[in-house]
């Protein structure tokens, strides 16, 4: 066997803290987000101007006063979704037991039962991943994860292992022959496309401003025969969660990939509009424009 790369060494260290985070009873692992935020508000300067402009073209109805609020709630829940995720992958099963509610699992099951796969339509929600983990445990059996690739080979590799104990499988987010293989395979695999996409994509709808959008969803139902099942995930006030899966939107896939995405999309909207703070504002969701726009960003 290779021996670990010194600078890879970070990874049993990094284990370790992660699993006691995992098990901390959820007041605490919340203290800790909203504190972590607070103290990591200086390291965290340029996601609060990116969060900060996307929350300004999004919630143009709100005040400035609101949306300071707005933005300071994002922030600490972006902080705590990343606590959430080491809950994801490292938690063992007791210490889930009755954070959660689930609706809405007779979808899955019948899908699984027809042989069909499964593709989990969700959104970057700050705790989606724990929102997969908890799938997994309330169904019986763990689902996949179509996820991006870190650049960093250490860090990717030591992800990749955490995702492992909460997923059954990753499935690189460009690599379309594996999501395919797993699909018709009968896997349910978590999917995530909202992010800014520059490439097969369409300027839909999105909190009323246009957002660069995949439009290849419906094609890949269309080839590998499964169903899509949205999914979405909320903390509640008393820090608990509810889970529910819906089944396939009626008339959707219509046809039209534009509209399409723009269902999606809609869809999204009104799970974020429940819960603002809880979707992840500091990604440059609108950096894509179309012909003739500026970078709202620069």
């Amino acid at each position: 066997m290779n021996p670990v790369p010194a600078r890879c060494r970070f990874t049993r260290p990094a284990d370790w803290i992660a699993a006691r985070i995992a098990r901390l009873p959820q007041a605490w692992l919340l203290r800790l987000g909203a504190l972590l935020a607070g103290l990591g508000a200086p390291l965290l300067r340029r996601r609060r101007r990116i969060a900060a402009r996307n929350l300004e073209l999004c919630f143009p109805e709100l005040d400035r006063a609101a949306r300071e609020r707005l933005l300071r709630e994002t922030l600490r829940d972006t902080v705590t979704g990343a606590l959430e995720t080491l809950r994801a992958w490292f938690a063992p099963a007791d210490a889930l037991r009755g954070l959660y509610a689930v609706e809405g699992l007779e979808h899955l099951a019948r899908a699984r039962a027809a042989g069909r796969g499964v593709l989990l339509v969700t959104g970057h929600l700050t705790h989606f991943e724990l929102a997969g983990r908890v799938l997994g445990d309330a169904s019986g059996q763990p689902v996949s994860l179509l996820a991006r690739r870190h650049n960093d080979p250490c860090l990717d590799r030591w992800i990749d292992a955490a995702r492992r104990r909460a997923f059954s499988s990753t499935i690189a987010k460009k690599d379309k022959a594996a999501l395919l293989d797993a699909l018709r395979g009968g896997a349910a695999v978590m999917y995530l496309g909202d992010q800014d996409f520059s490439y097969h994509n369409a300027f839909v709808p999105f909190f009323g401003v246009a957002a660069s959008t995949l439009t290849a969803l419906p094609g890949l139902l269309a080839e590998s025969g499964a169903v899509a099942l949205p999914v979405w995930m909320q903390r509640l006030a008393d820090g608990s969660y509810r889970l529910r899966i819906e089944p396939q939107w009626a008339g959707w896939p219509g046809g039209d990939p534009t509209a399409d995405a723009a269902r999606y999309m809609a869809e999204l909207e009104a799970v974020v509009r429940e819960a603002p703070s809880q979707y992840l504002w500091v990604h440059r969701r609108f950096k894509t424009r179309p012909p003739g726009e500026p970078d709202p960003y620069a």
